[in-house]
């Protein structure tokens, strides 16, 4: 069984990295987050393949950083793999043992031969017959996908097989989507193999609007994301209450471990659970498939 090193009921994850910054930024960023009250740290490419600006030794070298600092670290995949480049360098993480791997495609569940792993949510894990079987390949965990309602939630966490932790995306733009065409690069009309790295200059994404001017989507290279901030922060209680063991911040340029800051002081019983107020870039917040609504939507007071 996965252990984390909170000594709360609920502990608080940090998801991967999705979006390209700069190597100083990214080394920054994860040096502030050694002090941070995050318990559990997911590393490495989980978009695309192509970006570089931190090699593979360099996230092990981030990983026993953050491990030194008594964080637990979970090594990502990425979530589509394409060449044979992708693969052997998805082996690679697969097939070592000094960290957790999570696993975002089924070529990364059986790269890891029955070792524990962690299904990522585009393995989407909707219901307990998925989490039982993917058990039984050595999933020792399952990060819900960010469309689960309340109630859907509670069932899979209630249902789930014995010794399997729940992880629940709480903050951050929701990932929706991945594809072989890079949008980003499309939009400078580039193409994806000679894309000049365009994600550099959108560290939180490129956010596409509508013909009416309503932020829609975000563009992440060829990652499809959700415009608006997902913010689930006023419902870390009822999360906790229905068992799910870790609540998912995604990272993001500006605000994420003030929101990390925030969950810990709730669960701490420091102040009283609340929506943020924060959002990366200006986005809108979000809760709407909370409720079994559009997951653009913005429901104030929604229930459990």
């Amino acid at each position: 069984m996965i252990t984390s090193s909170s000594p709360y009921p609920i502990a608080i994850a940090l998801g991967p990295l999705l979006y390209y910054w700069p190597r100083a930024d990214v080394l920054r960023f994860y040096a502030d987050v050694a002090d941070a009250p995050v318990d559990r740290i997911y590393l490495g490419e989980a978009v695309c393949t192509r970006r570089h600006e931190l090699r593979p030794a360099d996230w092990l070298d981030v990983a026993r950083m953050l491990r030194d600092a008594g964080k637990e670290v979970v090594l990502s995949t990425p979530v589509l793999v394409e060449s044979d480049s992708d693969i052997a360098a998805m082996r690679r993480v697969c097939e070592q043992d000094e960290f957790l791997v999570e696993a975002n495609d089924l070529g990364a569940v059986r790269a890891r031969h029955g070792r524990p792993f962690v299904a990522g949510p585009h393995l989407n894990v909707y219901h307990a017959d998925t989490a039982a079987w993917l058990a039984t390949l050595g999933a020792r965990g399952a990060v819900a996908p960010v469309e689960m309602d309340h109630t859907a939630l509670a069932a899979l966490a209630a249902a789930r097989p014995a010794g399997m932790q729940i992880e629940a995306m709480v903050w951050g733009r929701m990932p929706l989507a991945i594809s072989a065409r890079c949008f980003t690069a499309r939009h400078h009309r580039l193409r994806k193999d000679a894309c000049e790295f365009r994600c550099l200059d959108y560290p939180d994404g490129l956010v596409a609007r509508t013909g009416e001017g309503q932020p829609f989507f975000a563009l992440n290279g060829i990652q499809t994301q959700s415009a608006s901030c997902l913010d689930l922060c006023a419902h870390l209680p009822e999360i906790q209450a229905m068992g799910v063991d870790l609540v998912r911040v995604s990272p993001h340029a500006a605000g994420t471990l003030d929101v990390v800051s925030l969950l810990d002081a709730v669960r701490h019983g420091r102040t009283g659970a609340a929506p943020s107020g924060i959002v990366p870039a200006g986005a809108p917040a979000s809760n709407g498939y909370w409720t079994g609504q559009p997951g653009i939507a913005w429901i104030a007071g929604a229930p459990a």
